[in-house]
């Protein structure tokens, strides 16, 4: 099932949680792994190095978007015909991984995202604060209503990538608050979209890189990018492009 699956960790400063990603990962038989290090001032890389994965090395910080858009052109060149996006602070519980690529594999969708407020209450291991929680509530009220699609997690970064999603997104990915506009592009570009129940971790080490989620700043800047999103014309990926350089 991973054969043709190339998993992306965009990493900043993850010395500490990047080797026990890594080796879940490769115990739910993924082998192809894409380390992004974003700049990190760190060990992040000789840790990739170590674990004998791919490794991608930005010169400087460009943000989570900066790396994630590197690693779909890395898959767009080499013909992957899905990619999984999977944090380095071991938040992201690796057993739900194949839930989300199935849809995407299964060619019903084109880009999946696991959405930890689908699980059952009893599967919750972990809560964000309540200004995170407050926030993703918000952006998921405004992407239901622009879209007319229910979305529960508008900021999770556990997502599949489907071959037309990654020939879209590896030329033209959101740079400054990814998730919540990569869903709304998404579903404009009728690519198809779903959310599937996963579970989360407590950050296992390190900070988190969006924690200016808890401020009002965010909170705008996110609306804006959302809202010009629908001025700009729609993009369309026709069906039978996998990637090409």
């Amino acid at each position: 099932m991973a054969a043709n699956v190339l998993v992306i960790i965009p990493a900043l400063n993850e010395q500490d949680s990047l080797p026990g990603t890594i080796e879940r990962l490769r115990a739910q038989g993924f082998q192809n792994i894409l380390v992004v290090d974003d700049g990190s001032g760190d060990q992040t890389a000789e840790q990739a190095l170590r674990h004998h994965v791919n490794l991608l090395r930005m010169p400087f910080n460009t943000g989570i978007g900066g790396a994630v858009s590197l690693g779909l052109s890395y898959a767009s060149r080499r013909k992957f015909q899905a990619v999984l996006r999977v944090d380095a602070d071991g938040q992201h519980d690796e057993s739900y991984a194949h839930s989300v690529l199935r849809p995407v594999l299964e060619g019903k969708v084109q880009l999946c995202v696991g959405s930890r407020f689908l699980a059952p209450l009893e599967q919750e291991t972990y809560r964000s604060s309540v200004c995170r929680r407050i926030g993703i509530r918000f952006f998921s009220y405004l992407i239901t209503a622009l879209t007319g699609q229910r979305i529960t997690d508008p900021t999770s970064g556990f997502n599949a990538f489907g071959p037309r999603a990654i020939a879209l997104f590896s030329q033209s990915y959101p740079e400054d608050y990814p998730e919540p506009e990569t869903i709304v592009t998404a579903i404009r570009s009728g690519l198809g979209f779903c959310e599937v129940p996963v579970a989360m971790r407590p950050r296992q080490s390190g900070n988190s890189s969006i924690r200016y989620l808890r401020t009002l700043y965010y909170m705008v800047n996110v609306t804006l990018a959302i809202m010009l999103n629908y001025l700009r014309p729609v993009k369309h990926v026709p069906s039978e492009d996998r990637g090409r350089e």
